[in-house]
């Protein structure tokens, strides 16, 4: 396996990354890391680095311990440190003529399906503007009830919006063993895991968890949420230089290869959804266009069933009434009866405000 294959990579690192033992910023590390990173945008890659730190660098600069702090107190020092957090990243990261931009994310936000098209949309309008986006959890407003825990499964949920090929899950092992390597000398790597479920049966996880922010177990749940997603997910040492290099060059990492399509996951994702909340009528030329694989636009549509919010899941007939696709709608029902059958340059003016002009969006849509 190679990255070369991945059009679209999440990058997930830790905090014990960006600052070691000593609570000193490993700097040198965060440029080779940043040198690794321009690498893959010259060969048009897009990149999203989901990134731990806040609370470390908030509590560095505010000379408190990380241990044992309260949710309310750890939120505040999170604020402090998110700023410190972009400006490390933007300091380094700028030498080289990379671009960031800063999204912060709760649970709700990849849960809710109409707050995870919004999100979907916001990476790719980043991508066109040649951003790296930089995620973290929203600590400063997530409590314990509606937090990820940790940063691997945020990832993974983060891949799984964007329709990543890849994500690397940067940790403090080369990857996954058959036994915890600090304690047996005799731990072997497993380089592949194509049956996530056949391929770990035998291996004692629960002796893994030391290491690892989130521990083994996590970066397992991350797998399953990758693998059902049609996104493959690495496990490499991060503490080098160079880390994704490394992963190119060496090859000293786990992969967890997705055997599902990114296509069939997504069509999976949308069908699946609870039963459609309304249905649009659509006429010829609009299903020609849809054939041939466009977006639904307003003006094509010829009626519209049902009370629907934005990110609902609909029905769309054709002319004869007959279901032709699912999918999921930019608009609600409302705004859909205004603009039915009207242009798309004309949408701002009928609605006073701009928005979206596909209605169903492409990659939102499954023929039935």
């Amino acid at each position: 396996m190679h990255l070369r294959n991945s059009k679209i990579i999440v990058i997930k690192i830790g905090s014990s990354l960006l600052v070691d033992q000593k609570r000193k910023i490993r700097k040198k590390w965060l440029t080779s890391f940043a040198k690794d990173i321009k690498k893959l945008k010259t060969k048009n890659k897009k990149i999203i680095i989901v990134s731990s730190g806040a609370i470390a660098l908030g509590c560095k600069k505010m000379n408190y311990n990380k241990f044992n702090l309260r949710v309310d107190k750890s939120q505040a020092i999170a604020s402090v440190g998110q700023i410190e957090l972009m400006n490390l990243f933007s300091q380094t990261f700028s030498k080289f003529n990379l671009n960031i931009s800063q999204i912060l994310l709760t649970l709700d936000d990849t849960e809710e399906r109409r707050r995870s098209i919004n999100a979907k949309r916001t990476f790719e309008n980043l991508f066109q503007l040649d951003y790296i986006p930089i995620v973290n959890e929203n600590d400063t407003i997530a409590t314990s009830e509606i937090k990820y825990g940790d940063n691997d499964r945020l990832a993974s949920r983060v891949a799984q919006i964007t329709n990543a090929d890849t994500l690397i899950l940067l940790s403090d092992v080369d990857g996954l063993f058959t036994k915890n390597p600090k304690k047996f000398k005799d731990a072997k790597l497993i380089k592949r895991v194509n049956n996530l479920s056949k391929d770990i049966k035998d291996i004692d996880i629960k002796g893994m968890t030391e290491y690892g922010s989130g521990g083994m177990n996590t970066k397992l749940e991350a797998a399953k949420i990758c693998n059902l997603s049609g996104c493959n997910m690495i496990i490499a040492n991060g503490l080098y230089l160079n880390p994704l290099i490394q992963i190119e060059k060496n090859d000293n990492c786990t992969w967890f290869i997705s055997k599902t399509s990114k296509l069939h996951a997504r069509k999976k994702w949308i069908i699946s959804s609870i039963s459609p909340k309304g249905e649009l009528v659509i006429d010829d030329g609009a299903k020609k266009a849809l054939i041939s694989g466009k977006s639904l636009l307003a003006a094509g549509i010829k009626k519209v069933s049902g009370k629907f919010n934005k990110g609902d899941h609909i029905k769309i007939l054709d002319n004869k009434k007959k279901e032709y696709a699912r999918g999921l709608s930019s608009f609600s029902s409302e705004e859909i009866n205004k603009i039915m059958g009207r242009h798309s340059n004309e949408i701002r003016e009928i609605l006073g405000y701009i928005s979206k002009s596909e209605v169903v969006h492409k990659d939102d849509m499954v023929e039935i």
